[in-house]
């Protein structure tokens, strides 16, 4: 006993600063990477929106002459070989200058500024439908596995998951705005214009969630450790909500931490239906006016917030299970 109190305990606190520094090295990892994405987004961008066509052609009348393109050329910097134009991009994205936007005669910066809230309040209301509908019904789906609540759920996400947005969007416009005269079919600014754009683009992930999370929650509800606070007395929905739904949450997270990506990417359709003035109706609008600048700009954002949420999500796994802090 003298020998067991005498021996030194054994530091807890030694592995931590090799944790923490693993931990920092794959924050490193992944940000370096990220980076690296971005730059070959980038660059794919740039070469891609030069094979669309000459803008100088769409922003001159036909009868322009040749000197009147030349001098058009010039002032858009398209008279500069092709790789200075790269390098002069790639300088400008390291001082956060996306250039200035050819249609707008604006810098990109100040155009995408005027277009990100909209974009974001659509996708921030998209997924609260989505939380709102799918986390509940993937649990009641699970809970009541094979019976007719959850054939009734499946039934309706194997729907959801096969029907195209733009197409929910114009049926949901004909039946409330057009047939009940209950929503408007188009406009920005009040909460009722909100809600058909966002149920629009939240019914597609909100059956990928709610699926997932069913699937998720069925093989936790089968392990040990579900059967012994079952044993112990605890109800089942005190068990799945305790117990359960944080062990399926991982899977859940990832594709959650996907879907905002998809909801601000998948907003350029919902946003040309509903005429919404956001950032994927203005991409639409680059791409057509062959305006290079926004184009990239729209593009980069877009890839950003995959890259960023998808970090966000990996980082955020510690948190959730104590496993994968300590595998690193």
């Amino acid at each position: 006993m003298s020998d067991l109190t005498l021996r030194p305990p054994r530091a807890a606190s030694r592995p931590r600063p090799a944790a923490r520094a693993g931990l920092l090295r794959a924050v490193l990892v992944r940000i370096g990477t990220a980076l690296l994405v971005l730059l070959c987004t980038a660059t794919v961008s740039f070469f891609l929106v030069r094979l669309s066509g000459d803008p100088v052609k769409q922003l001159l009348p036909p009868d322009a002459t040749a000197q009147q393109e030349h001098v058009l050329r010039a002032s858009l910097g398209l008279d500069r070989p092709l790789v200075t134009q790269y390098l002069d991009f790639l300088w400008g994205l390291l001082h956060f200058d996306f250039g200035t936007s050819i249609s707008y005669n604006e810098p990109v910066g100040h155009v995408l500024a005027e277009r990100l809230p909209a974009t974001l309040q659509l996708a921030g209301a998209a997924l609260v439908v989505t939380l709102v509908i799918a986390l509940p019904a993937g649990i009641i789906a699970a809970m009541r596995r094979g019976r007719a609540s959850d054939r009734g759920i499946m039934t309706g996400v194997l729907l959801g998951q096969s029907t195209p947005p733009f197409w929910v969007g114009i049926l949901l416009i004909l039946v409330f705005a057009v047939g009940l005269h209950a929503l408007p079919a188009s406009g920005y600014g009040t909460f009722a214009n909100l809600v058909l754009p966002a149920v629009t683009l939240s019914v597609y992930s909100v059956a990928v969630v709610a699926r997932l999370l069913r699937s998720s929650l069925i093989d936790v509800l089968s392990s040990d450790h579900i059967r012994t606070a079952r044993a112990k007395g605890f109800g089942p929905v005190k068990t799945v909500l305790t117990h359960g739904l944080r062990n399926a949450s991982l899977p859940v997270v990832t594709v959650i931490g996907l879907e905002v990506g998809s909801l601000l990417g998948g907003a350029i359709l919902t946003e040309r239906v509903f005429s919404w003035p956001g950032v994927g109706q203005l991409t639409i609008e680059a791409i057509s006016n062959r305006d290079f600048p926004l184009v990239q700009a729209t593009v980069l954002f877009f890839a950003a917030t995959f890259v960023v949420v998808n970090l966000l999500v990996d980082l955020s796994y510690s948190l959730l299970d104590p496993r994968v802090r300590t595998s690193r």
